[in-house]
Parts: structure tokens; sequence; C-alpha cells
């Protein structure tokens, strides 16, 4: 499949539009681990970018350039953990696709491969200490598994979304030991975690998406 920056942009509208549905939902597993705040945090880091989209970077044609300033939006808006931690995954993502218009299959995948191993290396948080990369880690591993295999990009990312669902539920049966939820110990179990299901529903926004360029394809 092919995908442009306006793809791109269009990607992270859909992430705006899906924070704001799920805002309530994600401050309320944050009221069980954390402060109760993770959706309010998603939405005014996305919400800035939002901003950004309507404006400077409107006639932006150039992949890397919009997913740099998305990250770097994102970073400047959101004071917490999860400004740096999003900022260096679209960033990192933006260097494999710097200087293009439209992005192809492989592309795409090392894209997203590039994003996830991105914040795993800077949050330094193993699969099993409850955060988001209970999430990305399943779902890189898979996409890349899945891509070798078929290079068809659909087809793998279908794949990684699953395992990356799979990694978020897994999240419910874990005790917390990162950031503020590790002081609640053996309590924090049976809550999932806030920032591994914001990581899922943006990949499966992204999923959505290219199921739709797909479709309008072909």
């Amino acid at each position: 499949m092919e995908f442009s920056a306006k793809d791109f942009k269009d990607f992270f509208k859909a992430i705006v539009t899906m924070v704001e549905e799920e805002k309530d939902y994600l401050c309320e597993l944050d009221r069980k681990l954390g402060d109760g705040d993770h959706g309010v945090t998603m939405s005014i880091g996305w919400q800035a970018v939002n901003e950004k989209l309507n404006n400077e970077l409107l006639e932006e044609e150039d992949c890397a350039k919009v997913s740099i300033t998305v990250g770097k939006t994102f970073l400047s808006a959101v004071g917490s953990s999860v400004g740096p931690l999003y900022a260096t995954g679209f960033m990192r993502g933006a260097k494999v696709v710097k200087g293009k218009t439209v992005v192809n299959d492989n592309d795409l995948a090392e894209y997203w491969i590039a994003f996830a191993k991105g914040i795993k290396e800077r949050g330094q948080a193993e699969v099993g200490d409850k955060t988001m990369i209970d999430t990305l880690e399943p779902f890189y591993i898979a996409l890349e598994k899945a891509f070798a295999e078929t290079p068809d990009f659909l087809t793998a990312f279908t794949k990684a979304v699953s395992e990356a669902k799979k990694g978020m539920e897994s999240t419910k049966d874990l005790v917390s030991k990162k950031g503020r939820s590790s002081r609640l110990g053996e309590r924090s179990v049976g809550a999932q975690d806030p920032g591994a299901t914001s990581a899922f529903f943006i990949l499966s926004t992204f999923l959505d998406i290219a199921k739709e360029r797909t479709a309008t394809a072909s």
C-alpha cells in the first residue's frame, strides 16, 4: 500500500478524535493506578497536535516532517513521562521516512518498528513492568516476524495489533514496577495499565486508517 503525508495527517487527526472519545475511560483506568489524569494528559497533547495539523502542517507533504512536528508538539504540550516517550517514537519513525512524500509497505513496517523500539529504549521498561511496553514490545516483535514472512504491510500490521491487544490485556494481572503506580505493589493487580491501553488505541487507530486506504485503493 502507498501512504502519503496527507494519510499520516489523517491518521493523526483520527488519534485526536479517538483520544477525546476515550479520555474518560483512560482517566478511569488511571484512577486505579495513578493520578487519574492520563486521558486529560493525552487530550492536552493531541489537541496541541491538532492545532499544528490545522495550521503549520496543512500544506506539508514530507511524511518525516509531519511525524517530527507531531512528536515535538506532543512533547512541548505534555509535561509527564508520556511526552518524551511518544516524541521519541514519532521522531524515530520519522528517520525511516525522511524526505519521502509517499511511503510503501516496507517503509511503513520500518516506521512502526522504529516507533515502538524507540519508546522502549527511551522508557527503559521491560515486558511485565505494567507499562505501555507490554503493548509495544509484543507488537514490534510480531510486526518484524510477520512482515519478514509475508511482505504485505496490512497483513503483518493486523497480526501485530492482535499481539498488542494481548499485551495490553496482560497488564491487568501484573504488579506495577514502574512509575507512581509501583508504590501500590500487589494492589495494582486487577487494573489494566492506562499507558498500555492508550498505546493500543493508537495502533488500532492506524490499523483502521490502513484498512480504509487499502479498501479505497482496490
